[in-house]
């Protein structure tokens, strides 16, 4: 796997059949087109989704989005035309994935689905929905890979309960990720401050973000989010924000993941090193500008330095004045004039 910092994973989700349909492509076809525009803005991972409509949701069960932005009133309905991929799809995805140096997953939501990828993800994904599906959880903890595990819409014990199954079961690689179950989050719902509360309650795994608000126009939520400790972003990915379905809405396109990366890198150089040290840059200005005792007027040798005849000026070239109480009793060894920048062979 990568180790980029933060890793940047493109939900891809099920985005490309939109688009396939727009272009008049075929979905596999769109979704190779995903994977070509993630791989070009530089992102590490390529995730899709593994389902069928009969296993993940009753038939009655009403939507929980923006039925403004997608107009389904059933998941079942909504489910039914993304789930035409199966073993031999997501295979040939993984396949191009690694062909263009990116991770490679895809988040199960059924045991079936489970177990088919173990052969291909990098990483297995548990969606904020099956975080109380302990039994789901653990069978995939079992099978000795990553597990990357988003907690939205739950309690902090229900959290610790699926972080706990997954660590009873053998897995040591674990990442949680902040995440509001809302599409699209509010930004004042974004809550990204629960990245903090993860960190020092958890403090044996990774934590990331996935990220459901609408991008801005500085991509300053992820920005935020990595700020505030997430070792792994995740967001929904699309070729075209205006497509009606149900992500786009949400989703960040190539510019907004290029905005982002972009964020993360000058984050990265402005945050430097925790040592603190003079830094390179910092010689000159720190002899020029501190300060040294110098002389306040005119005296011969021999005599003696009093409190008086002493000011602290820049340069920092000669004795600090920190030093003032070292040499108030002393003699100058040789005549001086008046705002000379006093040195320890002059006393």
């Amino acid at each position: 796997m990568r180790k980029t910092k933060p890793y940047i994973i493109a939900e891809m989700g099920v985005n490309f059949y939109d688009t396939a349909k727009e272009m008049g492509i075929s979905p596999l076809e769109a979704a190779k087109l995903y994977i070509d525009e993630a791989a070009e803005v530089g992102i590490d991972c390529a995730k899709f989704q593994s389902y069928k409509a009969g296993t993940i949701v009753s038939k009655n069960s009403p939507a929980y989005w923006d039925t403004s932005k997608e107009p389904t009133k059933t998941q079942y309905e909504l489910f039914l035309k993304h789930d035409h991929f199966g073993v031999a799809e997501y295979k040939e995805l993984c396949d191009y994935t690694h062909s263009k140096g990116m991770d490679f997953t895809s988040t199960p939501f059924d045991y079936a689905s489970a177990d088919y990828l173990y052969d291909m993800v990098d990483f297995y994904k548990i969606s904020s929905s099956d975080l109380s599906n302990i039994p789901f959880v653990k069978h995939i903890g079992r099978k000795g890979k990553p597990v990357y595990m988003s907690v939205g819409a739950s309690y902090l014990s229900e959290v610790d309960e699926a972080v706990r199954a997954l660590k009873e079961v053998g897995c040591k690689d674990i990442v949680i990720f902040h995440c509001v179950l809302s599409y699209p989050t509010e930004p004042k719902n974004a809550n990204l401050r629960i990245i903090k509360t993860l960190k020092n309650d958890f403090p044996d795994v990774r934590v990331g973000f996935s990220d459901h608000v609408a991008p801005d126009d500085t991509m300053m939520t992820l920005a935020t989010a990595y700020m505030l400790g997430a070792d792994v972003i995740e967001k929904h990915f699309t070729l075209d924000k205006t497509l009606h379905g149900n992500d786009h809405y949400h989703a960040g396109d190539p510019q907004d993941f290029k905005k982002a990366i972009a964020n993360f890198i000058w984050i990265d150089t402005v945050l430097g090193s925790a040592e603190k040290t003079v830094l390179e840059c910092e010689l000159v200005p720190r002899r020029e500008a501190r300060r040294s005792l110098v002389l306040t007027r005119d005296m011969r040798a021999g005599e003696v330095i009093k409190e008086e005849d002493l000011m602290p000026k820049r340069p920092g070239i000669g004795i600090s004045p920190k030093f003032t109480k070292v040499v108030i009793g002393r003699k100058v060894l040789m005549d001086l004039k008046e705002d000379t920048v006093l040195t320890w062979e002059m006393v």
